[in-house]
């Protein structure tokens, strides 16, 4: 009886264990499904690498060739006459404004008035610029950086459309009347139909070329002026009201000029 007693006690004890497993089991299940990942910080820190940001296929737009009418009719005597512009050879353009963080990790500096890791850095001017490309380009190989040309800006500015802005104002852009009288972090506005974000207002970003009049017919690839004492800027600004956002806008610095609403965005091209 007694060796009875002590096998159904083992039996008892087992089944109890076995149970008890079964139970841990299941609630092991409900706090991590057995088909979730867990996200390494390695790949999560290689993510948000402002360096490697600027670096990555998915911050870019590829921009087909093709061609617009460049200017308006408007009471800006700079924005006429109304010319046809041939883009003759794709090019890559950033989404964004370069962003305080990616300034930052290239130059070791952060000279903008605004603070904020995610805010366009601003504060700098053309020449500026052109050592920021210069490091950067010093950093890779395959691909070269720079400003775009006047006509690039505008041709990914309008995006295909022919008025005044690219859209509804309200929807893409930071100015006067709703920013607050400050920057804002990129991309928190809608983007364009091309899909780049706060080319209306933000800041204002220079472009590569020395400021001048337009020609009066059709052009391939413009450049700009050959010579100057001012460099193209476009787009507006968060201190400006909507006129200067136009998509046609035009104004132009001192390459050495600096405030706090001169930023830019990149290109890039094959090497």
């Amino acid at each position: 009886m007694k060796r009875i007693f002590q096998q159904s006690y083992k039996q008892f004890i087992l089944a109890l264990s076995l149970m008890f497993g079964l139970f841990l089991s299941s609630i092991a299940a409900q706090v991590l499904p057995p088909t979730q990942s867990v996200a390494t910080p390695g790949a999560s820190a290689k993510r948000s690498n402002p360096l490697e940001q600027l670096k990555s296929t998915d911050y870019y737009v590829r921009i087909r060739p093709g061609e617009f009418l460049m200017g308006a009719n408007s009471d800006q005597a700079d924005e006429k006459p109304v010319h046809r512009v041939r883009i003759t050879r794709g090019f890559e353009i950033g989404k964004y404004e370069v962003t305080q963080a990616q300034w930052e990790a290239v130059m070791g500096s952060n000279p903008s008035h605004f603070k904020g890791v995610d805010l366009p850095i601003e504060n700098v001017s053309w020449n500026d610029v052109q050592n920021f490309l210069l490091r950067l380009n010093e950093k890779s190989s395959n691909y070269q950086y720079r400003l775009p040309s006047e006509a690039e800006w505008e041709y990914a500015c309008r995006a295909g459309t022919t008025g005044e802005y690219a859209g509804n104002i309200d929807s893409l852009a930071w100015y006067k009347s709703n920013s607050g009288n400050t920057t804002h972090a990129v991309g928190q506005k809608s983007a364009n139909a091309w899909g780049l974000y706060d080319m209306h207002g933000n800041v204002w970003e220079w472009c590569q070329d020395w400021y001048g009049a337009y020609a009066s017919e059709e052009v391939a690839d413009p450049k700009g002026a050959n010579t100057g004492t001012t460099r193209v800027l476009r787009g507006g600004s968060w201190a400006r009201p909507p006129a200067s956002l136009h998509s046609a806008r035009r104004s132009g610095f001192s390459p050495d000029t600096r405030n706090n609403s001169l930023g830019f965005r990149l290109v890039r091209t094959s090497s």
